[in-house]
């Protein structure tokens, strides 16, 4: 994996991770997986809320982590658990 690639990869990693703590308000989980030219990120919350990509302002302070998450990442999905809560899930390239 490229440096450029690896610091991509702890950003959205950052942003997933705080997102889920500040907003789904419970602990989270968190899985890395690095496979063939993939990097998956995955973080999950116990909260049902669904994560939303707010419009970028330019005074804008906040809310702009998911649209930077979606630019980064070549795949981006949210997926309800079975059992309540949420896994937020950021595919990049290696």
């Amino acid at each position: 994996m490229s440096t450029e690639r690896a610091d991509d990869a702890a950003l959205i990693v950052s942003e997933l991770v705080t997102n889920a703590t500040r907003h789904g308000r419970s602990p989270c989980r968190l899985r890395l997986r690095v496979a063939d030219d993939l990097v998956v990120v995955e973080v999950y919350d116990s909260s049902p809320a669904q994560p939303r990509i707010r419009a970028l302002t330019d005074d804008g302070e906040h809310g702009r982590g998911l649209a930077m998450v979606r630019h980064l990442a070549r795949h981006l999905d949210v997926t309800s658990a079975a059992g309540g809560g949420k896994t937020v899930r950021a595919i990049l390239a290696g």
